[in-house]
């Protein structure tokens, strides 16, 4: 059965639906029937990838790189949208404090090495006297007392010396892996204080999406671990695996699925939403037609449908795209003919209502 017209919401169709009633006093001529065009018949669904659920791509490997030092920002080495490699310079901050805490460290590293030096030297002379009791036991107790606290302050400076180095190679920001540039917080220039976030870096080959399923669903997941995700630039793909978390969110009592994308190229950016289709929960599906079939004006979508060798436009809802089709969820049945070229049906159309005047 054809179902029912759906309210026309723009003039131009409503116009090219009622432009055969202007003469409401005389009988409608009937137009010539229309014969040549290139259409296709409906099939019918052979079975859906299930609901979509909309999720978010995001980052595996995501880092933001903050300043761990106070400092200038002398260098900014890469920008958005470029490519990093592991271990790669990308931010460059003043050195001047640091450098200047760690030539005082060496320097404290120095005198506590001579004064463990003359510390040692004096405790092996008290142990020769001691051995040949020229000197008390508590003196020797004081010297070797002297010689150990000696120690422990050149390993305190070597310490302090450590760190001050560690504060000086904060200064140097490098890339954690290889990845794009995603964002740019500063420029050269800039004061920066500890935690004041520097650059975004994102690793392309390693993306996922989560959505959160009913508990009945994920268990189906879980026996079935598949899943197909389309693109807003309508690519359709399959998921490199899938992961069903094992415990509920005591809020929502949702489960979460992860997702694992290929690799892809262009990679979808992270942030930018897709949806996810499990063929565990598949629903009834919807019949398919060519994107190239429809004619979208504003918000409405139509196609040309042939019925008895006669024309008219029928409005439509659609779905989720799959590639160059498109799903209709109303408006046509399967076993209906539709015409695929929707400029040729309109010139079809124009010429048979004038034939029949």
């Amino acid at each position: 059965m054809t179902p029912e017209l759906h309210r026309i919401r723009a003039p131009w169709l409503a116009a090219l639906l009622l432009s055969a009633c202007s003469h409401s006093q005389d009988p409608a001529p009937t137009p010539a029937p229309i014969t040549g065009l290139q259409t296709l018949t409906v099939a019918a669904p052979s079975g859906g990838l299930g609901r979509p659920w909309d999720g978010v791509v995001e980052a595996v490997q995501q880092a933001d790189l903050s300043a761990q030092t106070s400092g200038r920002v002398v260098a900014v080495e890469r920008d958005v949208d470029d490519p990093v490699s592991q271990g790669e310079l990308l931010v460059r901050l003043s050195a001047v404090e640091q450098q200047s805490g760690v030539n005082s460290a060496r320097a404290a590293l120095r005198a506590a090495e001579a004064a463990l030096v003359e510390a040692a030297a004096t405790h092996r002379r008290f142990v020769e006297l001691s051995e040949r009791q020229f000197v008390s036991q508590s003196q020797l107790d004081q010297v070797s007392a002297a010689h150990d606290a000696a120690a422990a302050a050149r390993d305190a400076a070597k310490a302090r010396l450590a760190e001050a180095g560690q504060q000086a190679d904060y200064t140097t920001i490098r890339a954690p892996f290889d990845g794009i540039v995603a964002a740019r917080h500063v420029e050269p220039g800039e004061s920066v204080a500890p935690g004041q976030p520097l650059l975004s870096v994102f690793a392309p080959t390693a993306l996922r999406i989560e959505v959160s399923l009913p508990q009945s669903d994920a268990q189906a997941v879980r026996q079935q671990p598949e899943a197909r995700i389309a693109f807003g630039d309508g690519r359709e793909v399959a998921a490199a695996d899938v992961i069903v978390f094992p415990s509920a969110d005591p809020a929502t009592h949702s489960i979460k699925v992860r997702v694992q994308l290929p690799e892809l190229s262009p990679w979808p950016l992270p942030g930018s939403t897709a949806k996810v289709r499990f063929p565990a929960v598949a629903d009834a599906g919807y019949p398919l037609l060519p994107r190239s079939a429809l004619v979208r004006r504003g918000e409405v979508d139509a196609v040309y449908v042939l019925q008895a060798q006669q024309l008219s436009l029928r409005q439509l809802r659609l779905g989720a795209e799959r590639g160059e089709q498109v799903e209709v969820i109303s408006g046509i049945a399967p076993g209906e003919t539709v015409a695929t070229d929707p400029v040729a049906a309109l010139q079809a159309l124009q010429q048979a209502r004038a034939g029949a005047r």
